[in-house]
């Protein structure tokens, strides 16, 4: 059976070198090798093609940075909005947390390429990742992505009666039926959400649909990372042996 072809970027994400815009730019510095030969851009590859990856580009592969971010309400994730700051402004030497025991120093250089891999609403609080690795952007909101993300969520108002039922499975938004959640109620004004689906302000709006107005929620839990004791406005970088 004949393999199937695909580009040589796609081909090198899928294999977890890089992101595609990466493959793309190693490529374009001849930094790529398939089956030994410099590859060119726009090159078609099938799985039974070798894909070596310079050291250039492997040290560079290295030296992006993930960050952790425990964001206050106020706050943007994404580009600055009217009067809002952006998230991005909060990771600077001074709010780099004091026991991060990655033994890694914040450099101005590391601000660049960064950005939020996922959303959390200004209103919102809790974990948010910046990176300059499209390896982590693709696993944490790519379209396949499986990653759980965790919330604490303190509610007010009453409940229907089927209304756990719905929150867990059953709910739709923008005329599309959610994928399936874990809801359970923690005490008796706040409940434990677990998705695997970001869509916008998807929890609050959840909520309403069942009787319930949302009040307070704090992201604690991505993949296997944890928010831990990390301070509101305060970042940490991710070790090399943490993986979501």
């Amino acid at each position: 059976m004949e393999l199937e072809s695909m580009r040589l970027s796609k081909r090198m994400a899928q294999l977890g070198l890089c992101s595609r815009r990466e493959a793309d730019t190693y490529i374009e510095q001849g930094l790529v090798k398939v089956n030994g030969v410099v590859a060119i851009l726009g090159q078609k590859v099938t799985e039974a093609d070798r894909i070596d990856l310079a050291k250039q580009a492997h040290e560079a592969q290295a030296e992006r940075v993930t960050i952790l971010l425990n964001k206050p309400v106020g706050f943007v994730s994404g580009s600055p909005e009217k009067e809002y700051r952006a998230a991005i402004e909060l990771i600077t030497a001074q709010n780099h947390w004091s026991e991060d025991t990655s033994r890694r120093t914040f450099k101005p250089f590391m601000l660049k390429g960064l950005a939020p891999a996922g959303r959390l609403d200004i209103d919102s609080t809790g974990l948010l990742v910046l990176t300059q690795d499209g390896r982590v952007a693709k696993h944490l909101i790519g379209e396949d992505s499986r990653t759980d993300k965790e919330y604490l969520v303190r509610v007010r108002g009453q409940i229907q009666p089927n209304g756990l039922a719905l929150l867990n499975h059953g709910l739709s938004l923008d005329g599309e039926a959610l994928k399936p959640a874990r809801v359970t109620w923690q005490n008796e004004d706040q409940l434990r959400f677990i998705l695997r689906q970001g869509k916008k302000r998807q929890i609050r709006r959840m909520c309403e649909l069942v009787g319930l107005r949302v009040v307070g929620l704090k992201r604690i839990r991505i993949g296997q990372i944890k928010l831990g004791n990390l301070p509101q406005g305060q970042w940490r970088f991710v070790r090399p042996e943490e993986q979501f």
